[in-house]
């Protein structure tokens, strides 16, 4: 079966260079879930990082968080490009 390769696709595995010129209500939706897991992921593991008593453990929330919200910072930086 011949495919045509769909806008800013490349390759066989139609792995996208750019996003495309509009946002699909669901694609809208999916990264507005997106954003909230990060953030929900983040806001735990810091609530996490202060309960923990155990320096090895609250340092590996730490990052956790710090992963989630650098997650979340670029998600949005790329939604925020888009405008």
């Amino acid at each position: 079966m011949d495919m045509q390769q769909q806008p800013g696709q490349t390759g066989e595995k139609g792995i996208m260079k750019e996003p495309p010129p509009v946002i699909s209500t669901k694609d809208q939706l999916y990264l507005t879930d997106m954003l909230n897991w990060n953030l929900t992921a983040a806001k735990k593991a810091n609530f996490y990082a202060a309960q923990c008593t155990d320096n090895d453990i609250k340092q590996a929330c730490e990052r956790v968080a710090q992963m989630h919200e650098r997650h979340f910072q670029t998600f949005l930086s790329h939604l925020q490009q888009q405008h």
